[in-house]
């Protein structure tokens, strides 16, 4: 029987500074050569192209095929076949063409629009009205296939987490857990292994409008708490809990072993992949599986042996991706959202090259600036957790430990020595005669949209210390640096969540803040900010255009009848 294409193509990679190369991911019903070839529409095939075998992990059939011999500046028509059988286009579609678009080097500060967002519930309702309204990136897909060369075509889609939802499952999926095992066994209507998870990505990414979106447009990921479970890696407390169950180690490895194969392979440049030794290995055995499952082990025994983070370089604009979940240290006296090593390669990268760079967007799933009481709770929270209060283990740290399991009270300001690294870095590669015009910190998770900036303390310079050693404020860079926060593409945020998040941004709320840090023996921030857009509510995509220096933000959400509505429009250029 002929090899099928069970799911893709998905365009990952395409070569922002060069423009002659890109990869593309495809999953198989069987072992097969897994072939790109650029076409020319009716006049037939173009020079560009690249074929690989696929490789074997639990069952299932994937290749991340290269392709070559692209021309910079152009868009090529491609299609996919498998053991010489075309099997994309599929017959009878309703899209355009599946196309690469590549820059072109001799125009590197030319316009780059990076589209991002997070959060999304693929599950669609059977028939009526969606409970959680339009999905953005189906209303994206739709809006270009009517026009693929709109305005709109990000040159990449930036994904920040939650591209799946372990722990949310639809209801036709929990109706396929229920054939495959007993639902009141744990992890119930969780996913719990290997092959759960790509019923998952089955269902996200087999998304007809989705489907098309993905084989065109370029796109970055990186995951958040949802592709595992809801509020991994919180404390050492969580994990300690998770690992007394029986199902917790199944659904950690299989969790990590399929971000591997359905989403990081994607994120890495042709270079990395044939640098990676754990990628040659795979490919070279029948079946990886036992090998990617020790490797999955091992990453979550040490964060330290695997780094997820990653960074892609597109013209003069540099994006660096940061892994804020498994990468994470959670003893409670030495807390940090990053291992030391991975802390020292995301600083060498927002440095390295000075003034090889108009833009740094930094992609961190978790905000960085929260709402000033949602910052402060957080801080309140860590300082009862190491014992601030009553001592390490006391009364005040139990109730603390509690509050952070059920609140979600685990973004950056929950661990505040990584805040400070964290800003005094932004400030850092934002300072100097060779600084960005601005330094944008991209985000998700918190189900709704805004855009804030720092006030930063004009006594200072970024990085300094004070007479008595002590960390001093930090003062204000050259770039302007701001955090755009953008979430969900598809999801619900109840009514009383959206009065909180409102009154984390009033002064009242301020006050609050204040008083808990105080009481916490927290201490102020290094910075002060403030909300200059939103907030935001409903299923929607932030767009970042890159010209030249100059930067421009705009905001739209999904309407129904596949309508897209820009709700906000502003400039980012100048401090």
């Amino acid at each position: 029987m002929a090899a099928g294409l069970r799911l893709g193509p998905l365009l990952r990679y395409v070569d922002g500074v060069t423009g002659d190369s890109a990869t593309i991911w495809v999953e198989t019903d069987r072992p097969c050569t897994a072939e790109v070839r650029g076409t020319t529409g009716a006049s037939g095939t173009s020079g560009a192209g690249g074929s690989t075998r696929t490789f074997q992990i639990a069952g299932h059939h994937y290749a991340l095929i290269p392709v070559t011999g692209l021309t910079p500046g152009t868009t090529t028509e491609y299609e996919v076949r498998l053991d010489g059988r075309t099997v994309w286009p599929l017959p009878d579609t309703r899209f355009p063409p599946s196309t690469i678009r590549t820059p072109s080097p001799s125009r590197p500060d030319g316009d780059v629009k990076v589209a991002f967002g997070s959060c999304r519930w693929a599950a669609k309702p059977a028939e009526g009205r969606d409970p959680v309204g339009p999905d953005a990136l189906d209303t994206l897909a739709t809006h270009l296939a009517a026009d693929p060369e709109a305005a709109e075509r990000p040159d990449l889609l930036v994904l920040l987490g939650d591209q799946v939802y372990a722990d949310e499952t639809s209801a036709a999926t929990r109706r396929w857990l229920a054939a495959r095992r007993d639902p009141r066994d744990p992890p119930g209507s969780e996913v719990g292994e290997y092959e759960e998870y790509t019923r998952l990505y089955d269902e996200s990414w087999g998304d007809p409008e989705v489907r098309w979106l993905l084989s065109t447009v370029p796109s970055c990921m990186i995951f958040d708490d949802h592709d595992v479970i809801d509020d991994w890696n919180t404390s050492a407390a969580w994990l300690a809990r998770m690992r007394a169950t029986h199902w917790w180690s199944e659904r950690v490895l299989s969790g990590l072993m399929s971000y591997w194969v359905y989403q990081h392979l994607g994120n890495l440049s042709p270079a990395e992949l044939a640098a990676d030794p754990l990628y040659a290995e795979i490919r070279s055995v029948p079946d990886g599986t036992d090998r990617l499952r020790r490797f999955a082990a091992e990453a979550d025994a040490d964060p330290a042996c695997v780094r997820w983070s990653y960074r892609r370089d597109l013209g003069r604009t540099r994006l660096l991706m940061i892994d804020t979940r498994a990468a994470r240290l959670l003893t409670e006296n030495a807390r940090a959202m990053l291992d030391p090593a991975e802390a020292t390669w995301v600083r060498e990268q927002a440095l390295a090259d000075r003034g090889s760079y108009d833009h740094l967007l930094v992609g961190t799933s978790l905000p960085w600036l929260l709402p000033p009481l949602i910052h402060d709770a957080e801080a309140w929270n860590a300082a009862l957790c190491r014992g601030e209060r009553g001592g390490p283990g006391g009364r005040w740290a139990r109730f603390a430990e509690d509050l952070r399991q059920r609140a979600d009270l685990e973004h950056w300001a929950a661990f505040p020595s990584s805040f400070e690294a964290l800003t005094r870095l932004l400030a850092e590669a934002g300072s100097g005669p060779e600084a960005p015009a601005t330094v944008c910190v991209l985000s998700g998770d918190v189900h709704h949209a805004y855009v804030a900036e720092p006030e930063w303390r004009p006594d200072s310079k970024p990085g300094a210390e004070d007479a008595e050693g002590a960390a001093s404020p930090v003062g204000a860079p050259e770039a302007r640096v701001v955090q755009l926060t953008c979430s969900p593409l598809h999801n619900a945020i109840p009514r009383s969540v959206r009065l909180g998040f409102r009154f984390g941004w009033s002064r009242a709320g301020r006050r609050l803040g204040h008083a808990l840090a105080s009481h916490g023996r927290a201490g102020r921030p290094l910075i002060d900010w403030r909300r200059t857009g939103g907030p935001w509510f409903g299923n929607q995509l932030m767009t970042l255009t890159l010209h030249g220096r100059s930067a421009h933000l705009t905001l739209t959400q999904a309407r129904g009848k596949g309508r897209l509505v820009t709700v906000d429009e502003r400039s980012l250029s100048g401090n």
